[in-house]
C-alpha cells in the first residue's frame, strides 16, 4: 500500500509543477519516493512467484525518473505527475514485453505488454501472430484475460493498410495492423492505500503473463 502523503505530495507537484517549489518541497519528494521505493520492493518477490527472473532485479532498476525529458517536448514542465516502474528482465529499459505500473492520482493502473518495439520486433511480433494465430486467440480470449482487461488489448495507433507482406484477408489482420500491444486495469486511490494492493497488482500482472510470453517469443 501507499502512504496518503505520497498521493498528496503527486497532488501538489500538479498543481505546482517548477523547480523553485520542487526544491521548496524536497523532503516531502524524498518521503514520497522512499514509499514508492518501498511498493517496488514488495511488488520484485511478488512477481518472481510467476515470474522467476524478475526476481533478480533491484529497485532502481525498475523505477523511472521524476524528472521529464523536456527537450523535444512542447510541454516544460520539467517534473513528472506520477511515479512509474517496469519490471522486465533486464529492468526498466529491457526491449521486451514487461509489467508497468502507473501511480498517479486519479490515474493509476497498472498495464504490460510491450509499447511501440522497433521496427524489427514488431516484424517478429507480426509473424508471431500470424504463424501461431490459435495460440493468440487462445490468450486474448481468456475468460479470466477478457475480465481482467475490460478493454480488450490496446494499440497506440493501427496501420490503415496491411502491412507489407499480409493480405487484408488474413484472420489476424487486426492484430497485424497494430503498432503496440498493451494491456490495462485501473486502480482506484483507495485500492492504492488498501493493505492487499501489493497482491491485486501481481495477480494483474500474472494475467497478462501469457501475453507477455507470446510477445517476447517473438523476440527469439
Amino acid at each position: 500500500m501507499l502512504e496518503t502523503t505520497t498521493l498528496k505530495f503527486l497532488k501538489d507537484l500538479t498543481k505546482n509543477n517548477n523547480k523553485p517549489w520542487f526544491d521548496a518541497h524536497r523532503p516531502q519528494y524524498e518521503i514520497a519516493k522512499a514509499d514508492f521505493y518501498a511498493l517496488v520492493e514488495k511488488l520484485i518477490p511478488a512477481i518472481a512467484k510467476f515470474d522467476e527472473p524478475i526476481g533478480q532485479l533491484v529497485t532502481k532498476q525498475c523505477v523511472f525518473r521524476i524528472n521529464r525529458d523536456v527537450r523535444f517536448s512542447k510541454n516544460k514542465a520539467p517534473y513528472k505527475s506520477n511515479m512509474a516502474c517496469y519490471f522486465n528482465q533486464a529492468g526498466k529499459n529491457g526491449l521486451g514485453g514487461g509489467y508497468y505500473l502507473h501511480i498517479e492520482p486519479g490515474k493509476s493502473f497498472a498495464a504490460g505488454g510491450i509499447w511501440v518495439p522497433e521496427p524489427s520486433v514488431l516484424a517478429g511480433i507480426r509473424q508471431e501472430i500470424d504463424y501461431n494465430f490459435a495460440d493468440w486467440k487462445r490468450i486474448i480470449e481468456n475468460k479470466n484475460f477478457k475480465k481482467t482487461f475490460t478493454e480488450g488489448l490496446r494499440s497506440n495507433e493501427s496501420l490503415v493498410r496491411p502491412p507489407k507482406g499480409y493480405d487484408e484477408n488474413n484472420p489476424a489482420i487486426e492484430f497485424l495492423k497494430m503498432k503496440s500491444f498493451i494491456v490495462s486495469k485501473p486502480f482506484a486511490d483507495s485500492d492504492l492505500q488498501n493493505k492487499n494492493f501489493v497482491t491485486g497488482v501481481a495477480k494483474t500482472f500474472n494475467s497478462m503473463k501469457p501475453l507477455i510470453d507470446f510477445l517476447n517469443m517473438a523476440l527469439h
